[in-house]
């Protein structure tokens, strides 16, 4: 879908062919008899771009629930934008930030590389007036017809503009949610991202405060020194971490545990609770397999602070570089998954298939962490058959390979 065919969306004859486009693909015609259906009206161009907008619209629900039906996506600003529930948690914090005129009418806000439009509407909500660019001309539009579809005309603002050439002190915080995927799919490496992390930093420095969307495994070396870096996990899936500079990081002389090892602060926040959790400085003992097994929240690995979560549950660590956690008690967290252990024997594909026929387990849920096992390639080799489930945790405990055969609860 180009330009002119988003365009040609938004006049009475697009918003036509596209309800039409939403309501054939609702029905599940195949690809063809839709394109057959519509083209018996609209012209080739219209119908390509209705349909494919219909198909992201249908995506774009796992996101943005029953307000995709009136948005609009272009594949790639779909992929990166941040889901609903995130983009507001990271939206109320901004919306308290402090600057010039701030208090009368909320923070005015820098959004830049604003993809689709899903952090420019969050934060608006929140109550900032928002300045938003894009380098790519459709996608800039597409986030502008998003801000109309919901109504936030009134606080937002969207034009295509390169990053580098925007003025960030002028605002009270710049947002930045640099480009991660490229024409070969997602991009891992942030000397990569778009722009790249280094000119994204250059950006940041120049606002009194900024918050940087950024993928979970950013390496802690990246971190700028000061920062606070927050890990999000959504319904137990860690979907992003945010840095967060300038106004929004701890004080210089704040010396909370942790911080002067990696130079920054950490954060791990759990929604939609909105519980979060920050160094404590607690240390993990380690010790053998006992009757429950913690799994802690990706989030809060990523954030390392497992140590914290196995002190809230008195537990300890099979294996020191390992993030599972065990103990004698069984102590409900929002911030681990608990298992019951009911076997643990070293790694051995011939007597993990006995124990578990022993048990007639025909459903095993496989997970791992330390483990070189490929997990398909091992459920094929159980050749699983019985009526029951289990939970099989492959890990290592001293350089030795283990399974522990479970059940979740």
């Amino acid at each position: 879908m180009d330009l002119e065919a988003f365009r040609e969306l938004l006049t009475p004859e697009g918003r036509t062919a596209l309800a039409e486009a939403v309501r054939v693909v609702a029905e599940g015609l195949d690809p063809v008899a839709a394109a057959t259906t519509l083209r018996r009206v609209h012209d080739p161009a219209l119908t390509s771009a209705a349909l494919t907008q219909a198909a992201l619209r249908r995506r774009g629900e796992a996101k943005f629930g029953d307000e995709a039906a009136v948005m609009y996506f272009t594949p790639h600003g779909l992929e990166q934008a941040t889901r609903t529930e995130v983009a507001a948690h990271r939206a109320r914090r901004v919306a308290g930030a402090a600057g010039p005129g701030a208090s009368a009418a909320g923070p005015r806000v820098l959004d830049v590389c604003c993809g689709i439009g899903g952090d420019l509407i969050a934060l608006a909500r929140a109550g900032c007036a928002v300045d938003a660019v894009d380098l790519d001309p459709l996608t800039a539009e597409v986030a502008l017809a998003n801000a109309a579809a919901l109504g936030l005309t009134d606080r937002v603002q969207v034009r295509t503009a390169d990053a580098a050439d925007t003025d960030p002190s002028a605002y009270d915080v710049l947002f930045a949610d640099p480009a991660r995927r490229g024409s070969r799919g997602r991009v891992f490496d942030p000397m990569a991202y778009s722009p790249s992390w280094p000119a994204t930093l250059e950006l940041a420095s120049r606002a009194p405060a900024a918050c940087l969307k950024v993928a979970p495994g950013i390496p802690y070396e990246l971190v700028p020194e000061g920062a606070e870096a927050e890990w999000v996990s959504y319904k137990g899936e860690v979907k992003e971490a945010a840095i967060w500079l300038g106004g929004f990081a701890p004080a210089p002389d704040d010396e909370s545990p942790g911080r002067a090892s990696t130079g920054f602060s950490r954060r791990a926040t759990l929604l939609p609770s909105g519980e979060t959790l920050v160094p404590t400085g607690a240390e993990a003992d380690t010790g053998p397999v006992a009757r429950y097994l913690y799994e802690p929240d990706g989030a809060a690995v990523r954030a390392h602070l497992v140590a914290e979560v196995a002190d809230l549950v008195g537990g300890r660590l099979l294996d020191p570089r390992i993030a599972y956690i065990t103990g004698d008690a069984l102590v409900r967290t929002l911030w681990a998954a608990a298992y019951e252990v009911h076997e643990v024997m070293p790694f051995s594909l011939k007597a993990l298939r006995a124990a578990l026929r022993k048990r007639g387990v025909g459903n095993a849920t496989i997970k791992k962490r330390g483990s070189a096992v490929d997990i398909e390639q091992l459920r094929r080799d159980l050749r699983l058959s019985g009526d029951n489930s289990v939970v099989v945790v492959l890990t290592r405990i001293a350089d030795r390979p283990y399974a522990l055969i479970c059940q979740a609860l």
